[in-house]
Formats: C-alpha cells, sequence, structure tokens
C-alpha cells in the first residue's frame, strides 16, 4: 500500500475520472477497492453486506444496486484522483450523463463472463459522445466461466475499438492469484487475502505465452501511432517506455483502449489499475481548454470562448449535481478555471445573478473534509447556493461564460401521485418540486384536463425509487396509480335542421330565442380536432351579436359530450335559421339556446369516442423486430414504417397513449435492455368497440 502525500495540487497530478459499467459487473466493488488500496478507508465494502462507502443510501443498500452517482476523492502515488461511481441501472442513465460532462476520463468495468452486457454498451457510447477516453477493467476473473479473451473479443465486436491487452491472467477461474504485466514483462500477484501484492518474474508455464502477447501488443500499437511504427521498425520491439508512451497517446485519442484484467471481489488487480489511470488517462491539463459562449456575444451569433485550466485564469464551473441533505443544500461542481474561496461571491451566468460561497466540501459519498479553496481541475461540492441547479454555469462576473449543460433526456414512464391525506397535498407538492430540481429527469406536471399530478422518469424503478424517496425523506403517506388519459368524443354522423326554441317568462322581463342548427363532422375521418362554427342566416333575422352569442353558447356545449363527459371535438356547426322577440330576446337568451341547442343535436347525431395516440418510434437490435412487432400488435400499434439498417432496426407505429404505460420496462426485457423509443403524442383515434 502506498501512502498519501500531501502536495497535490498540481493539475498534472489530478485525474478526474468515473467507474461506468451494466449493473452487476462489480463496479461499486472496484471503487471501494481503490479507496482501500489507497488507505482512504481502513476496511473493505461489501456490496451484499450494505457497507460500501458510496452506495450510502438506504435505498441503494436495500437493493444492492447503485442509484445515485457518488463522488469520492483519494491520492495514489502523489496524485489526486477524483472519482465518480455512477450507476448502471439503464433508468438512472441520466446521473451517468451529468458525471460524464465533467469528467476527464473513465475506467468501463466488464463481467469476465458476461463481456460487454447492454448497459456497458451504453455508457461506452455516452462516453464517446463527451470524448471522455477510457480503459476498460475486466472484472471477476475468479468467477467459474471467467475467461479474458472472450470478454476482449466481445470489447471489439461490440465497441470497436482497438483493445490494447496489457495483461495475462495467472490461473483461471477460482486458481486466478494475479497478472502478467506485458509492459514491464513481469508477474504481480496476491496472497490469499489479496492484502499483499508480489512482484517477480514470469512464471515459466506463461512465459512462451506472454512473449507472444507482448509481441502482438506491441505490432498491434506500432499500427494505429507513428513514433512507435518508427522504433518498431527499427528496432523490431518496443521499449517499455515506448510502449506507455504510445498506449497512453492511443487512449487520449481514442484510438485504442486499454484493457486490464482482474477480481475486485478478492482485491486482486486493483494497484496496477491505479498504476493504469495514472499512467493513461489524462489530466485536467491534458484536456483541451473548455469552450462555451459569452453571454455579451450571444446576440451576435455562435461566438465562443475558451478557458484554459489555469487557477489564475477568470473562474468558471459546472454544476453537475445537486443533493438536499439535512444540513443544507449541496451543490457539486467542476472547476474548470481559475480559483474561488470560501466566502467569494461568484455569478450564475445561467440564472444571471450573484450567488456566495458559503464552504467548499471534498466530498467522500456522504462525508465531506472542509477546503479553504478549490482550484482549476477540482471537482467540490459547494454549499450555499440557491438557484443553481444542475447544468447551471458559475464564472467571475467581469468574465461571464455560459457552458454547455449536459443533454436532458425525455422522460418515458409517468405515473400519478396524489397524497394519501389531503393536508399532505402541499406538502408533496413541495417534496416533488425538490425531487425535480435533484434529478433534471424526473418531470412534474399537473394534467389541466384530468387534474391529475404526473411524475415522469426513465423507467419504473426510476420512479418507484423516487416516490420512495418521498416516503423516507418527508414522511408522506403517497398513493401510486396509473396516469388517466384525456379521451375526447366527436361526431361520426351528424344532423341537419335541429331546432331548438328557448322561451322563459317568469314575471318581469322574459327571455326567447329561437335557433335552427346543421352539425357535421369537421374532417372526413374521425380522430380530428378543432371547432368550426359558421352562419348561414340571411336577411337580418338573426342579429350579428346574437349570431356570436349561438356560438359561446355552442362551445360552453362542448365541455361534455352526451356518451361519457368527454370534451367534444371535431365539429363543424352551422346556424341556418333564428328568430328574434322585439323585447324578449337577448345575447343571453341566445347563448342559452345554441347551448341547449347543440347538447340536443349531439344526442341525435352518431357520437364516438376518441383516446390520444401517439407516433412511436422503436430502435432495436434487427433480431428482436419479430417481438417488439407482436408487442405492438397487442398494444392495438398500427406499424406504419419499419426499416432495418444491420445491425438495428427501426419501426414506427400508433399507439394509443394509454397502452404505452409499462412499454419502456417490456421493450427492455425483450430486448436485453439494448432497445430504445421515443414516443410523441399526435392526436386522437377512435377507440375500437371491445376496447
Amino acid at each position: 500500500m502506498r501512502t498519501n502525500v500531501n502536495t497535490l495540487n498540481t493539475l498534472a497530478s489530478v485525474r478526474n475520472l468515473g467507474i461506468l459499467a451494466h449493473v452487476d459487473a462489480g463496479k461499486t466493488t472496484v471503487t471501494e477497492r481503490i479507496l482501500y488500496a489507497t488507505g482512504t478507508t481502513h476496511k473493505r465494502g461489501e456490496v451484499h453486506d450494505g457497507t460500501t462507502v458510496t452506495d450510502f443510501d438506504p435505498q441503494e443498500r436495500d437493493r444492492g444496486i447503485t442509484i445515485f452517482a457518488a463522488a469520492v476523492s483519494c491520492a495514489w502515488d502523489g496524485h489526486r484522483l477524483n472519482l465518480i461511481d455512477t450507476p448502471g441501472h439503464v433508468d438512472f442513465a441520466d446521473e451517468v450523463e451529468r458525471s460524464l460532462r465533467v469528467l476527464d476520463g473513465a475506467v468501463a468495468v466488464f463481467d469476465a463472463v458476461a463481456g460487454v452486457e447492454p448497459q456497458s454498451e451504453s455508457v461506452w457510447r455516452q462516453a464517446e459522445r463527451y470524448g471522455v477516453p477510457r480503459i476498460a477493467f475486466v472484472n471477476k476473473l475468479d468467477r467459474a466461466g471467467a475467461d479474458l479473451d472472450t470478454a476482449v473479443t466481445s470489447i471489439r465486436d461490440r465497441l470497436h475499438p482497438a483493445p490494447l491487452v496489457v495483461q495475462l491472467p495467472i490461473g483461471t477461474e477460482d486458481t486466478f492469484r494475479g497478472v502478467v504485466d506485458l509492459v514491464e514483462m513481469r508477474a504481480l500477484t496476491w496472497d490469499g487475502t489479496g492484502e499483499t501484492m508480489t512482484r517477480g518474474p514470469v512464471p515459466d508455464e506463461l512465459r512462451e505465452e506472454a512473449r507472444g502477447r507482448r509481441r502482438l501488443l506491441e505490432e498491434t500499437v506500432a499500427e494505429l501511432h507513428a513514433a512507435a511504427l518508427e522504433e518498431y521498425c527499427a528496432r523490431a520491439t518496443l521499449s517499455a517506455t515506448t510502449l506507455r508512451d504510445a498506449l497512453r497517446d492511443l487512449t487520449h485519442t481514442g484510438d485504442g483502449v486499454v484493457v486490464l484484467c482482474g477480481s475486485a471481489y478478492r482485491n486482486r488487480g486493483i494497484e496496477p489499475l491505479l498504476d493504469a489511470v495514472v499512467a493513461y488517462l489524462p489530466s485536467p491539463a491534458d484536456v483541451p481548454p473548455v469552450r462555451g459562449v459569452s453571454p455579451a456575444d450571444e446576440r451576435a451569433g455562435e461566438r465562443t470562448a475558451e478557458r484554459p485550466a489555469d487557477p489564475d485564469a477568470p473562474f468558471s464551473a459546472l454544476a453537475f449535481k445537486v443533493h438536499a441533505t439535512p444540513t443544507g443544500r449541496l451543490t457539486y461542481l467542476r472547476v474548470y478555471s481559475g480559483t474561488i474561496e470560501k466566502g467569494d461571491t461568484v455569478w450564475d451566468a445561467t440564472a444571471r445573478r450573484a450567488e456566495r460561497i458559503g464552504r467548499i466540501l471534498r466530498v467522500r459519498a456522504d462525508r465531506h473534509a472542509q477546503l479553504e479553496r478549490a482550484v482549476a481541475g477540482d471537482i467540490v461540492a459547494v454549499v450555499g447556493l440557491k438557484s443553481a441547479r444542475a447544468g447551471t454555469t458559475l464564472c467571475d462576473r467581469n468574465a461571464p461564460l455560459v457552458l454547455e449543460p449536459p443533454g436532458a433526456p425525455d422522460p418515458v414512464v409517468s405515473v400519478a401521485v396524489e397524497a394519501r391525506r389531503s393536508a399532505d397535498t402541499d406538502r408533496l407538492a413541495t417534496a416533488l418540486a425538490r425531487l425535480a430540481e435533484e434529478d433534471p429527469s424526473l418531470v412534474v406536471r399537473t394534467d389541466r384536463e384530468t387534474g391529475q399530478t404526473v411524475l415522469s422518469g426513465m423507467g419504473e424503478l426510476h420512479l418507484e425509487v423516487a416516490v420512495e424517496k418521498i416516503r423516507r425523506a418527508h414522511g408522506l403517506e403517497v398513493a401510486v396509480g396509473r396516469p388517466r388519459v384525456a379521451h375526447r368524443e366527436t361526431v361520426v354522423r351528424g344532423v341537419t335542421g335541429h331546432v331548438h326554441r328557448h322561451v322563459k317568462q317568469d314575471g318581469g322581463a322574459g327571455q326567447f330565442a329561437h335557433v335552427v342548427l346543421d352539425v357535421e363532422p369537421l374532417h372526413p375521418e374521425p380522430g380530428g380536432t378543432g371547432f368550426e362554427f359558421r352562419s348561414t342566416v340571411v336577411g337580418g333575422r338573426v342579429p350579428q351579436e346574437y349570431v356570436r352569442a349561438v356560438e359561446a353558447g355552442c362551445r360552453d356545449a362542448l365541455a361534455e359530450g352526451p356518451l361519457a363527459g368527454h370534451p367534444v371535438t371535431g365539429v363543424r356547426v352551422t346556424l341556418t335559421d333564428g328568430a328574434t322577440h322585439v323585447k324578449d330576446s337577448s345575447e343571453q337568451a341566445f347563448r342559452t339556446a345554441g347551448r341547449a341547442a347543440l347538447l340536443g343535436a349531439l344526442r341525435a347525431s352518431a357520437m364516438t369516442v376518441l383516446e390520444p395516440v401517439a407516433d412511436v418510434t422503436v430502435t432495436v437490435p434487427e433480431d428482436a423486430v419479430g417481438g417488439v412487432l407482436a408487442d405492438l400488435a397487442t398494444r392495438r400499434g398500427r406499424v406504419t414504417a419499419s426499416t432495418v439498417r444491420p445491425p438495428t432496426a427501426t419501426v414506427t407505429a400508433t399507439v394509443p397513449l394509454s397502452e404505452l404505460f409499462g412499454y419502456a420496462t417490456r421493450l427492455r426485457g425483450r430486448t436485453q435492455g439494448r432497445g430504445t423509443f421515443t414516443a410523441r403524442p399526435t392526436g386522437y383515434a377512435p377507440v375500437p368497440a371491445g376496447a
């Protein structure tokens, strides 16, 4: 174990990295072993025991999965490692997205038995979008069926980088005890507890295989790296120094991915992984200056400004996570340039207001250490910001800059939520607002037609976790149900010459209005929306002010249809005739008559109920198209297009909105998590008989 050092503030000695993986690939265990190896913790945390540092939320410990991205800081070999353990479940992909936006590098963890799994592929693509360099760690080599070569083949075939394998396992499955370092050509072995690592010569039985793999590594690197090719052509081999430099360059450019292996659970392979993080992943000084838009230039177009990773440059930082704790509101920042100190005032360039930094904290999951300042390259949490949200840019007021925020995904699943006690309604609204503030992928809205409060998110587990958080953190009893859809009614076949005579005489001034209406569908096919009113009355039998009153009455009648009380749409009404009384006619009388006349005409017409539909675009692996089509058919979907571009296929269909409840989970199950869909409400369609 290496001792920590105190002088870790230079940019070259900082590594900001994330741990990425499919759920259950061992990502959190890798993080725990890193904390143990660096001396940050003195006992190895276990996921199954609920003793991990990064999975500190009660729900994470109950469910045994990572739900929230957790930041920790540790030191290794004179370097400061700011590490974020990200979720592996697809429902929490937005946590990964926001983390990757502020990271300089990543370790992708793969299961040595399963290889590249669906969510491994998803997080890999997310890292590609942000240009985040990665190294790979093939975990669980102690499991039955584990095979490094098979896992590497899946990386090559599914993710398409050039795998640069720098280690050879010593032993297989339950006899796995170490690795051969192909760069230094030495053996690294661990004792039974994984506490002690021993360096030694390559075992005799592996010497020939190690030489062959080293030669293959040299050849692959020489093909991709010009300087390495020059040395290889001159000497027919590569020195360890040249090989390390080339591996670092190829990692930074994304032309290759360094592959290491081990067993995090048995604490084997963690020290060389940390060495690889330091050797191959970039520091803040290695990445290009951050680019943003100067607010003063926004009107002039897409003119950008840059901030170098320099503690003396104007301050700029991006907030990527907000977390409400019992002791205050924490805002997690990546500082890109400049320096901030406790008590400083900074400019919120997104909300255009000044904010004061109350405290600066070095984060270790749910524990914090006070800092006097934070400099370029740091990832810290601050206390005192009131308006900052995920994606907010903080900067020097005299040098304003707006950085690009992380992409916000569109929610795909919704539930209706309400407080079980009416007295808790306001408290629930406050709790939901705080939830949406902490997690931008949660959307809260009130359906103005059904009156329901609808909570939307990235999946059913995502919403289940959000509701449980309300129950635990706020002590609220919450009822969760299926959101209602807003139906409509429309005319299929109308009536002509419907007469209504409104007469009222109860002493004093009376009321009189006589109207004749024609009612017909506004569109050739049921499903269109809108309302049209016109008048063909001639000869002044109905004055213009009364015509407007009749139209207002007709619009009143559209609020409740005769079939089930749903609003009426897709109707054309024509006032064809009428009569007035010299004393008793008024605008109110004609408005009342118009409403009653249309209600009567609708009852006499042939009507149908409409339901909202959405255009759904489903993208799935080519071999899953059949199952997706069958599932859409059971959901009353009407397929409108289907295209195949190997290895994926895209299906477009019109599906009733009510049938999309639970579709995200079903689609992921049918496609092993590799299917995605988008839904865009497009209008209404008649409800089939018996539906």
